[in-house]
């Protein structure tokens, strides 16, 4: 996510900072680092293809629908922010570990 805190967003807006390796051996989540959460994706960069893998991916984590994800910057690029529906930023951060997040 944005920033120091790893957050940022409204209420039932949070946005998460990604950096996205795509063509991975296999799909991944974490760590945490810098403030942006890693993803490593099979999918390859090719018509959105990695994007939807990486909003599949943090859904499942999420424990909610892929629909509720968007990918709001970074389309083409590594460096990605995705936009949660309906989670405050606290709770998406407690669910994706982040490092320091209550209830870790």
């Amino acid at each position: 996510m944005s920033g120091d805190a790893g957050g940022r967003g409204t209420p039932e807006r949070a946005r998460v900072r990604v950096h996205v390796q795509p063509r991975a051996a296999r799909d991944a989540i974490g760590p945490w680092q810098a403030g942006r959460l890693e993803i490593r994706t099979t999918a390859p960069p090719v018509d959105g293809r990695a994007n939807d893998a990486v909003c599949r991916l943090l859904a499942e984590a999420l424990g909610i629908a892929p629909s509720r994800l968007t990918v709001v910057r970074g389309r083409r690029g590594r460096e990605k922010a995705v936009q949660v529906a309906g989670l405050p930023v606290s709770e998406v951060l407690r669910r994706l570990n982040y490092p320091g997040s209550p209830g870790r």
